[in-house]
């Protein structure tokens, strides 16, 4: 059993994916709009569902506010299927994207993958080379040594380590740990990237490349 919110100005497709999701046993809170929720309390939540079409805030725009906030699944729910803007709702924090009309069986299916990859990412390491991350307590250990990783200097390792090879910006990267709403700018993660290497260097490690023109991966 999973608490899920979704968010859709429809109100027919939000009964009909409150009822799909009970079928699986799960809480579902439903909104019309993302607008009147309190962003500091989403985090109860184990997967959201976003519209992407939406009239006040389009779901890739409110992910990409939350996206800071939250760690679980975000399943974007939309009508669109062009490559373009399903690359644009990964890129900001999205997982996934299940299209209109709404399958029951897919949903359910797309649902219970992330749900099940969540539990399990909560409980095992990730494990690159010698380095290795301890997702459940937020720790990386080069071999047996543990790497003294800063709050933002971790949650930037996971999430290429966790993308590893695929190419970030330094506003992308910014957006997805902080938020649209973070207190610095873009910039700020250069300094971090550079913080980081350092660290791993003295392990002889080297794991966070540049691209440039474009930002980072992990190798």
């Amino acid at each position: 059993m999973a608490r899920i919110l979704v968010i859709d100005d429809e109100v027919d497709m939000l009964f009909l994916i409150k009822n799909i999701l009970k079928k699986g046993n799960h809480i579902v809170d439903i909104h019309k709009t993302p607008l009147n929720l309190d962003i500091d309390e989403l985090g109860k939540y184990d997967l959201i569902i976003l519209d992407v079409m939406m009239p006040e805030i389009d779901g890739i725009s409110f992910c990409k506010k939350i996206r800071g906030k939250v760690s679980c699944p975000i399943l974007f729910l939309t009508a669109k299927t062009m490559e373009s803007d399903i690359v644009e709702g990964l890129l900001c924090g999205g997982d996934d994207y299940i299209t209109k009309p709404v399958g029951v069986e897919e949903l359910l299916a797309r649902v219970e993958a992330h749900l099940r990859r969540e539990n399990r990412e909560k409980q095992f390491s990730l494990n690159l080379g010698n380095i290795r991350f301890v997702l459940s307590s937020n720790e990386v250990f080069v071999n047996d040594d543990k790497v003294n990783l800063t709050k933002s200097e971790y949650q930037i390792s996971e999430l290429l380590a966790k993308r590893r090879g695929q190419v970030f910006s330094r506003e992308q990267i910014y957006e997805m740990i902080f938020g649209i709403d973070g207190t610095s700018d873009a910039s700020a993660i250069s300094e971090h990237v550079k913080n980081i290497r350092a660290k791993f260097r003295k392990y002889s490690e080297n794991p966070i490349v540049t691209v440039w023109g474009i930002g980072y991966k992990w190798v």
